[in-house]
């Protein structure tokens, strides 16, 4: 048995298996991670005065996930989406179309503001890849959305309420020849492709391939092909940024993304309707189908965090929220899942920044559950005076400048909720400034008033 917690909020539990044998090799794997982002992973500094900067600012990060007080500051680490686009005078659309001048933003807005980290291209997307498939399951400029606004998800049910067991049986196939035919629309004749796993002996293999030659599914892979070079064209770009950005002092934010099951399920898959009906239709099939989506979210983040070499995976937090499932329902369809998420990346020297759309004012104490200074909590709508008690003991905690208050407010209202914000959550230690929602179109004086409060108040005593 071991304590946990603060003194108003301790308790007693049994050990997990997570902190006893595997406890050396989990903290030599996040040692080394945190060493591979700190060092850069191979960005070229353009000189020695970028360097140490890169490296003061990876310090400040990694010491606010610690739950460490330093003799420095807090870090400030906006979460920005579109907002390059606008304050570089260019459009949405632009930014999704054109590389060149996406790139182009991307640099004006991290030199000219100077953040602890910054997020890069991969919350704005290539449109062009997207009108190749014909995607189906948003909108974005210039395909049902104005050239200056967001793209928009289109819920549906695009798994049917019948179709768990064929996701249960074989997530990959149920992905191939049913999800991405319906989500794509110049991918529809995927449907007609056999199921791999028919591929064995010689005299059962031939027929499995004729879906092959048919001219429609050979239309559907030049498709794909002409796609995954418009995606490399385009990432080719965003490392390019990356490269320069980090060769001049600023770390990137996050490392790799993942999901809760049941965001996986309840955002693209059965839709907002369709998960609350099964909550009450068909519960078991909903919980063996999130413990089946569950190494999948793991693989997913894991992959990706160790390939840029930034231990940080983002996971916003889409359908937990306050009044959104009741307490029981978090406890039962919600937590359990996330949590073993959360726990396979720790397993694999990683820290899951989890971004708790909405308030979790009445999760704070389930969310305790998990082992100290591993994760990163970026709250919105919720109170951090009662986050920081609760949670401040185990978990960094980031946020919480209200949206409204960067769109509407001025710079100087920005700064008194900041160093108010300062004042209560950063005591100690353990916390990162940034917004409670992600920015797009606000003026840039209340953003550069967001990133100075972390100068001015944040200084440690």
């Amino acid at each position: 048995m071991q304590a946990v917690g603060n003194e108003k909020h301790k308790r007693f539990v049994k050990t997990k298996p997570y902190e006893e044998g595997n406890l050396m090799a989990r903290e030599g794997k996040s040692e080394q991670m945190f060493q591979t982002w700190l060092t850069g992973n191979g960005v070229k500094f353009v000189d020695q005065e970028a360097e140490k900067a890169y490296r003061e600012r990876v310090t400040r990060i990694i010491d606010a996930i610690r739950l460490e007080k330093v003799p420095d500051r807090v870090p400030v680490c906006p979460v920005t989406g579109l907002f390059a686009a606008y304050y570089s005078g260019i459009t949405v659309q632009d930014l999704m179309y054109d590389y060149d001048k996406a790139a182009a933003a991307f640099k004006k807005y991290v030199f000219d503001f100077a953040p602890d980290a910054y997020v890069g291209m991969f919350l704005d997307p290539p449109g062009r890849f997207f009108e190749i498939l014909d995607y189906r399951l948003y909108q974005w400029p210039g395909h049902g959305v104005p050239a200056n606004f967001s793209y928009q998800c289109l819920e549906d049910e695009y798994m049917k309420a019948d179709e768990y067991d064929a996701l249960i049986q074989d997530p990959t196939d149920f992905w191939l020849r049913v999800y991405l035919p319906r989500v794509f629309g110049t991918l529809k004749p995927l449907e007609k492709l056999a199921p791999l796993t028919d591929v064995m002996e010689i005299v059962m293999t031939c027929g499995s391939f004729i879906p092959f030659g048919l001219p429609d599914v050979q239309a559907a892979f030049k498709a794909i092909l002409e796609a995954g070079s418009e995606a490399v064209r385009w990432a080719g770009v965003a490392v390019a940024v990356d490269q320069e950005i980090q060769g001049k002092g600023f770390p990137a934010f996050f490392g790799g993304a993942s999901k809760a099951p049941f965001d996986i399920l309840g955002d693209t898959l059965r839709g907002t309707h369709g998960i609350m009906l099964d909550m009450y239709r068909q519960p078991e099939k909903l919980l063996r189908a999130m413990e089946v989506l569950t190494p999948l979210a793991i693989r997913m983040g894991a992959s990706q965090a160790k390939a840029a070499g930034n231990p940080l995976v983002f996971m916003p937090l889409h359908k937990g929220a306050d009044g959104f499932l009741s307490d029981q329902q978090f406890k039962t369809f919600y937590w359990p899942t996330l949590q073993k998420v959360i726990l396979g990346l720790i397993e694999e020297g990683l820290v899951p920044f989890l971004f708790a759309e909405g308030g979790y004012n009445t999760r704070l104490e389930i969310i305790r559950d998990l082992p100290r200074g591993k994760t990163v909590w970026l709250f919105d709508h919720t109170d951090m005076a009662r986050a920081k008690e609760i949670l401040g003991d185990i978990a960094c905690i980031a946020g919480n400048v209200p949206i409204s208050l960067l769109t509407l407010g001025t710079a100087q209202e920005v700064k008194d909720y900041c160093r108010q914000l300062i004042n209560t959550a950063g005591k100690g230690g353990g916390f990162i400034l940034c917004n409670g929602a992600v920015i797009d179109d606000v003026p840039p004086e209340n953003l550069h008033a967001l990133i100075d409060s972390a100068r001015e108040f944040g200084i440690y005593a």
